[in-house]
């Protein structure tokens, strides 16, 4: 599901985490925002941990980059680095 052009949230669904990373996202960034629900799915669970050493979600991708999640997404934002990589995403 990773892209160089798509904002990829994987995220399960009772993560209060998850909603305020894609809102974030949707709302203050003005971005389309792929979310892909793991709930339930092990196996999918499984695949993206082997692939970026982090157990919880949301688990972030602005294209082919790995953000991590809602804390370093806004600690990104806070540096100013968000933007420039929305930018090189969205535009």
């Amino acid at each position: 599901m990773v892209a160089p052009d798509k904002i990829v949230v994987y995220s399960s669904a009772n993560c209060g985490y998850c909603r305020v990373a894609i809102h974030f996202l949707q709302t203050v960034k003005d971005v389309e925002v792929d979310v892909v629900d793991l709930t339930g799915d092990w196996t999918a669970r499984k695949d993206l941990i082997a692939r970026t050493g982090h157990r919880t979600v949301p688990q972030i991708f602005i294209g082919e980059t790995f953000v991590g999640g809602y804390d370093e997404l806004r600690a990104m934002d806070a540096d100013g680095k968000l933007d420039l990589l929305l930018s090189q995403v969205t535009s």
